[in-house]
């Protein structure tokens, strides 16, 4: 029960960080399609989508860890 406030905070700064993620892949990704040309426009969509990618990924693993460890917490 003591790590309680910790996993929470954990998650809160890990799904913070996949909001700023997302939000960087979104901007490159509206830039890449509408303003910029040529291989810069490719750049940024191939780097927009991997912001995008990695954004989803720390939000799977922080709710994972917050269900899975609140699971196994139950069952002691």
């Amino acid at each position: 029960m003591a790590d309680d406030p910790n996993r929470h905070v954990t998650r809160r700064r890990r799904q913070l960080w996949a909001g700023v993620l997302a939000l960087a892949g979104l901007v490159l990704l509206i830039v890449g399609l509408t303003v910029a040309h040529g291989v810069a426009a490719w750049v940024e969509v191939v780097v927009a989508v991997v912001l995008l990618l990695t954004s989803y990924l720390v939000q799977t693993v922080a709710r994972r860890e917050t269900v899975y460890r609140g699971r196994g917490d139950d069952r002691r």
